[in-house]
C-alpha cells in the first residue's frame, strides 16, 4: 500500500513557518479512529479495556485522547503512573506491569486502586512487603510459557530469551500464595512477541492463556476474570507489508474464548490489551529539513533530526518510510543515506534509500513514529529532544510539548553553583 503523510506540503510549510523542525506531529484524526476500531473488534466482550503503553508516546495530550475514547494506561514506572493520573486516568483503568519493581511504585500504584501485574515469583513477598500485607483484591501475574511461540506463517517470538514473566509452575504457586493472603480475583497476562503482522498472534496466545486460566480455576480454585493480551500487535512499517487486520483478530479471540472459557462456565472474564505501537505509530510522523548533502561513497542527506529524535533505525536497523513532501508522485530515482548530526555512524535514518530527487530546503516525513519515537530520545552529543505537534482534527495545529532548550539540558547540574548558571543559557 502508498504511503501518504496525512498532511500535504503547504499546510507543513504553515507549520514550520510557527516551529521550526525538526518536530514530531500526530494526527487526532487518526489516534482516535484507531482506538475506536481496536474498541468495536473487541465489543463482544463486556468488560474489555484497551490499556494503551504509555512508554510508546508519553504525552499527557494524546494520553487525555484516548482516555476519551475509552482507554486506560498501562505503566511500567511510578513517572508512568503519575503522567496517568494528572490525565484522569485513576483506579483498574491503570495497569502497572513492570519488572524489577521497586516497593515505591507498588504502594503507588494501590494508593490509585490500579491493578498490579507481578512479573515474578519473588514480587509476591515484595508486594507484601510493599503493602505491609494489604494487598489488594485483584491481582495480576505475568506468565512466560519458555520455547518459541509461533503462528500460521512460522516462529514469531522466542519467549525462552525474555526477562519478563514466570513459568507455568511458579504462576500457579504465586495464585496459590496469594489466594492465603486474601487475593480474591486473578489476572493472566503474558506478552511473546513483538511488532506482528500476523492477525492469528493475539488468537494463539489468547487460546493458550485461556486454557491456562481454566487449568488454574480447575486445579486451585481460584477466579480468573481477567485475560490481558498485552500488546505485539505491530504495523506495516514498509509499503509493502501487510496490516494488521483488527476486526479479524478481535474474531479470532472470540471464537477461542467461546471454545475454551465458555464451556468451563467462565464466560465472565474481562479481555484487555496494552497496546502502543499500533494506537500510535501509524498516527505520528518525524518532520525534519535537509539542511545538508555530502557526495563520497554515497549520496548522504543531512538533516537537522537525528537519532535522538528517532532512534530505532539506529538501534534495531529498523525501516521508517520516508516522504519527500510535495515529491509524492516523482520517481523515486537516486538512492540517498538519510543522516543525522550524532557522531556516531548508525545515526542513519535511511541506507541506500531511493527516494525522489531531493535538493537542500526539502521537507521530509519519516513515516510511523507515532509510538517508540519521541519516547526513546536521550541527549548524547548535548542534542536536544524535539517539540510534539498537534494537528487536530479541525486542522489547527497545538504545541503539546516544546522543543528542550540548553537550560532543560542543563538544569540537573544546579547541585554546585559553580555551574548553576549554566541552567540559564
Amino acid at each position: 500500500m502508498e504511503k501518504r503523510p496525512f498532511i500535504n506540503k503547504d499546510q507543513l510549510e504553515a507549520v514550520c513557518a510557527e516551529y521550526p523542525t525538526p518536530f514530531h506531529l500526530y494526527d487526532e484524526a487518526e489516534i482516535r479512529r484507531r482506538a475506536r476500531a481496536l474498541n468495536a473488534a473487541f465489543s463482544w466482550n463486556p468488560g474489555f479495556k484497551e490499556y494503551f503503553a504509555v512508554k510508546a508516546t508519553p504525552n499527557p495530550w494524546i494520553v487525555s485522547i484516548l482516555a476519551e475514547e475509552g482507554c486506560g494506561c498501562d505503566c511500567a514506572t511510578g513517572v508512568e503512573l503519575t503522567l496517568a493520573e494528572a490525565c484522569g486516568v485513576t483506579g483498574e483503568n491503570i495497569m502497572l506491569s513492570s519488572n524489577d519493581t521497586p516497593d515505591e511504585d507498588y504502594r503507588h500504584a494501590a494508593e490509585l486502586g490500579a491493578i498490579i501485574n507481578l512479573d515474578s515469583l519473588d514480587m509476591v513477598d515484595c508486594l507484601v512487603r510493599a503493602l505491609d500485607g494489604k494487598l489488594p483484591k485483584m491481582v495480576c501475574c505475568r506468565v512466560n510459557p519458555g520455547g518459541t511461540f509461533s503462528s500460521a506463517n512460522g516462529i514469531i517470538g522466542n519467549p525462552q530469551d525474555a526477562k519478563f514473566g514466570m513459568t507455568v509452575p511458579q504462576l500457579m504457586e504465586a495464585f496459590s500464595r496469594l489466594a492465603e493472603l486474601g487475593v480474591t480475583d486473578f489476572g493472566i497476562h503474558a506478552f511473546l512477541a513483538s511488532n506482528t503482522q500476523e492477525n492469528d498472534y493475539y488468537p494463539r496466545l489468547s487460546r493458550q492463556l485461556f486454557e491456562l486460566a481454566v487449568s488454574a480455576h480447575e486445579e486451585l480454585g481460584v477466579h480468573v476474570g481477567l485475560i490481558d493480551l498485552s500488546g505485539g500487535i505491530g504495523v506495516d512499517y514498509r509499503p509493502e507489508d501487510a496490516a494488521a487486520d483488527i476486526a479479524a483478530i478481535g474474531v479470532g479471540v472470540r471464537e477461542a474464548y467461546e471454545q475454551v472459557l465458555v464451556p468451563a462456565g467462565m464466560g465472565d472474564v474481562r479481555i484487555c490489551s496494552e497496546l502502543g505501537r499500533w494506537m500510535l505509530a501509524p498516527a505520528g510522523g518525524l518532520v525534519t529539513r535537509v539542511i545538508h548533502e555530502k557526495l563520497t561513497y554515497k549520496d548522504y542527506l543531512g538533516v537537522d533530526a537525528c537519532a535522538a529524535n528517532l532512534m530505532r533505525p539506529a538501534i534495531y536497523d529498523a525501516y521508517h518510510h520516508i516522504t519527500v513532501m510535495g515529491k509524492e508522485d516523482e520517481p523515486a530515482e537516486r538512492a540517498y543515506n538519510v543522516v543525522g548530526r550524532l557522531c556516531e555512524n548508525n545515526d542513519q535514518f535511511a541506507h541506500d534509500r531511493m527516494l525522489p530527487l531531493t535538493t537542500l530546503g526539502d521537507l521530509l516525513f519519516i513515516h510511523d513514529a507515532g509510538a517508540h519515537g519521541f519516547s526513546m530520545g536521550y541527549n548524547y552529543n548535548g542534542a536536544l529532544r524535539s517539540a510534539e505537534l498537534l494537528w487536530r482534527e479541525d486542522g489547527s495545529v497545538q504545541q503539546i510539548r516544546r522543543a528542550e532548550t540548553p537550560a532543560d539540558y542543563f538544569a540537573t547540574f544546579d547541585a554546585d553553583p559553580r555551574f548553576s548558571s549554566l541552567a540559564k543559557k
